[in-house]
């Protein structure tokens, strides 16, 4: 049997940043970026230039792997932004599949937090080598040899290689644009980072004989040239012309590659042709999916399929059926719903779409209720109008028992809030597995918890700890199911009319329950207008104005005095409604309303599920 012989490029530096969300990653990839002289001097460029989207800008988090390139002297180095949240797991799964090497980025006080073991934990599975950076030592309260020696620990508790432990360290202050190997010295510029990245994480390895093969492991869509996929070039050479496309599921058909385009910075530039090992962008192919290889049209050989994590929380996606359809919205109907979702899946391989008995119902799995969130908030800001349930888990059958999701849950709080905490997770079948105390007043906390535990916990726990805690969760597999979770137990008030809210009316409720709108809103009847104190739901007319009369009592009357409404923002309403309930969103408006508007629908249809 011949050994392969693979040549390795000194040239070319692939690099993923694995960060947890604000550990300041991005704003480090916009100090390379500015040290490699990408920009002009008189240029005006914005903060946190990587995250493009809006919902990244207002969240401050990285929600699609992002790519961009920096030369540093006779070397281009190719960055990956990863997401640093499980969510968006589907993403980081990808990226690692196109770079040689990994840069860990820690905050020098927080640690090594959740997210952070989630994607190193799948960068060290893929024996991609680590740099080790630890950010914001300019921070008051930085512990940096505390940090090293936690990330120590975390590598040792990933299984980690003898190689791999043997990481090299830098330090840096990203938004002062400075690094440093050695904390007495305090450094200049970034030039340190960028002589790491060089010297210590290998070039693209190919293996000369083999035709080409490059695989797309994301997607993007251009007005003018169409659907452009995005991948390294595993072997081979890469030019404008014809190939063989091998799908996923084993079928070939020819294509036709028209253009090829690398990065300059942040921009995009068209090249020629490209070497084995770099990454590029490839346009021409209309119908290419992710994890599809395009070979050599001769010899085509297909790449592996891209591993992904199975998603766990589902939620049924309908065209909005309210009284006030189409008012707010550009795209209403079922069938724009449909093409939309399903462009989505294109482009995240994380996420499943199938319909359902319904013409306009779909059913959309993804890892977490947060990357749903975002995919509705997405499609609310292009123009479309929607009505979302409640999220549930997805279950299977294990040796002929029903098996859910588990989540590791860590949670960083106060050392007060640990009783209120574990009581709120023991009500929802959590475990606590671990409490480690950072030696401040902090403590963190780890639960083994069910998927469905963990809906609708996030405003409990925000509220219970008073803003204070930190909490992440990450797929720890399956186990057996865990019987029945209390669930939501107050009821719901509910508009019994269409009309417009009274200052009159909103006063008199509120004694009974949380008011989820303002005087003077629009609401129409099933419509929910607030929390009920007990269990049932309640029929109410919020809409009534007071009876004048020409008869005036000899005191004056009572002030009226309302209490700031609860706005439900789309991952509140999405926590909070229950089985009967939807979330109606439109590009201006979330209400929360019922299944069944008609009050005298909903008792019946009530029963006919009890039967």
């Amino acid at each position: 049997m011949t050994s392969t012989k693979f040549v390795r490029r000194d040239d070319l530096r692939n690099i993923a940043i694995i960060a947890h969300v604000d550990h300041g990653k991005t704003t480090l990839v916009d100090g390379l970026l500015h040290q490699s002289g990408i920009f002009r001097a008189n240029e005006h460029v914005a903060e946190r230039i990587m995250d493009s989207m809006d919902l990244e800008r207002e969240r401050g988090i990285t929600i699609m792997a992002k790519n961009t390139t920096i030369r540093y002297g006779g070397v281009k180095i190719n960055i990956v932004d990863t997401p640093g949240h499980a969510d968006f797991g589907g993403e980081v799964e990808r990226t690692l599949a196109m770079v040689d090497g990994v840069m860990l980025l820690v905050d020098a006080s927080e640690g090594p937090l959740p997210q952070t073991r989630f994607v190193l934990k799948k960068a060290l599975e893929a024996n991609l080598p680590p740099i080790v950076c630890i950010n914001k030592i300019d921070r008051p309260d930085a512990r940096v040899a505390e940090v090293l020696d936690e990330i120590y620990d975390l590598f040792i508790d990933l299984d980690a290689t003898e190689g791999q432990l043997d990481f090299p360290v830098v330090y840096t202050n990203a938004r002062a644009r400075t690094a440093t190997r050695d904390l007495k010295q305090p450094g200049k510029d970034l030039q340190p980072l960028c002589d790491l990245i060089v010297q210590t994480l290998p070039g693209p390895a190919f293996d000369p004989a083999l035709p080409t093969q490059f695989q797309a492991n994301n997607l993007d869509y251009n007005d003018y040239v169409g659907r452009v996929a995005i991948g390294r070039l595993k072997s081979g050479k890469l030019a404008a012309g014809n190939y063989t496309l091998c799908r996923a599921d084993g079928t070939q058909e020819a294509a036709k590659v028209t253009q090829i385009y690398g990065w300059r910075g942040l921009k995009r530039v068209e090249i020629d042709s490209v070497d084995a090992g770099d990454i590029v962008a490839i346009a021409g192919i209309e119908d290419i999916g992710i994890g599809d290889t395009v070979a050599d049209r001769e010899n085509p050989k297909a790449l592996p399929a891209l591993r992904i994590d199975e998603p766990t929380i589902t939620m049924v996606f309908s065209s909005n059926n309210s009284p006030w359809a189409g008012r707010e919205g550009e795209f209403v109907t079922s069938r724009k719903l449909r093409e939309r979702l399903f462009l989505e899946q294109k482009k995240n391989v994380s996420l499943r779409i199938a319909d359902t008995e319904q013409p306009d119902s779909f059913q959309v799995t993804g890892r977490g209720e947060f990357q749903l969130a975002i995919i509705i908030e997405t499609m609310r800001r292009e123009g479309y109008e929607v009505m979302v349930s409640k999220p549930t888990v997805v279950t299977r059958e294990i040796d002929a028992k029903l098996h859910e999701p588990v989540e590791l849950l860590v949670i960083d709080i106060p050392e007060d809030f640990i009783g209120v905490v574990s009581q709120l997770l023991a009500m929802r079948k959590g475990k606590m597995t671990k409490m480690t105390h950072g030696g401040s007043s902090r403590v963190r906390l780890e639960f083994n918890v069910p998927s469905r535990g963990l809906i609708g916990f996030r405003s409990r726990f925000l509220t219970d700890t008073r803003g204070t805690g930190i909490m992440n969760a990450l797929f720890d597999g399956w186990a057996p199911w865990h019987g029945n979770i209390q669930s939501r137990t107050n009821g719901a008030m509910v508009a019994d009319r269409e009309g417009q809210t009274t200052p009159y009316a909103v006063f008199h409720l509120q004694e009974r329950g949380i008011i989820f709108v303002p005087p003077g809103a629009r609401v129409y009847e099933g419509m929910v207008v607030g929390e009920y104190s007990r269990d049932v739901d309640l029929n109410v007319n919020i809409c009534r104005e007071k009876k004048l009369t020409n008869i005036r009592a000899a005191g004056r009357d009572e002030n009226i005095i309302i209490t700031p409404h609860r706005e439900m923002g789309l991952e509140e309403g999405i926590e909070w409604i229950a089985d009967d309930e939807l979330v109606e969103v439109t590009p201006q408006s979330i209400r929360l309303r019922k299944k069944f508007l008609k009050q005298a629908d909903r008792p019946k249809r009530r029963q006919e599920d009890d039967d």
